[in-house]
């Protein structure tokens, strides 16, 4: 019975811990611009590696190849967001939510709709 307890318990204690997974930045859809799909992908690499600075400027170039990727600007916020610069990072999540074009990871993702307060 006491095993069982703890199972429970340790159960209970890492569901919550996976709910709060922060959510990181996404890959360019097919076809998107080279040079911004270059940098987004360079954005990518610096994100995993907890460069969130320079992950940004990254992101940053990419959106200034093609500002029409709903993608692009999710990236943005998240770094934006990992830096606590949170009032910047809710402008671009709502931009990424209007360019969108039907990515559901974008139009339901947990952190974007937190920030748009959705």
């Amino acid at each position: 019975m006491r095993s069982l307890l703890t199972i429970l318990l340790l159960l209970g204690l890492m569901i919550p811990v996976s709910a709060m997974a922060s959510e990181g930045p996404m890959k360019l859809p097919a076809g998107s611009n080279d040079s911004a799909n270059m940098h987004n992908e360079e954005g990518i690499k610096h994100f995993g590696m907890g460069h969130f600075e320079e992950a940004l400027k990254h992101f940053e170039e990419a959106a200034a190849a093609d500002k029409s990727i709903g993608e692009v600007h999710f990236n943005e916020a998240v770094a934006l967001d990992k830096l606590g610069r949170h009032a910047e990072a809710t402008m671009h999540f709502k931009a990424a939510k209007k360019n969108a074009g039907g990515n559901d990871k974008i139009i339901n993702s947990p952190i974007l709709n937190a920030h748009i307060g959705h």
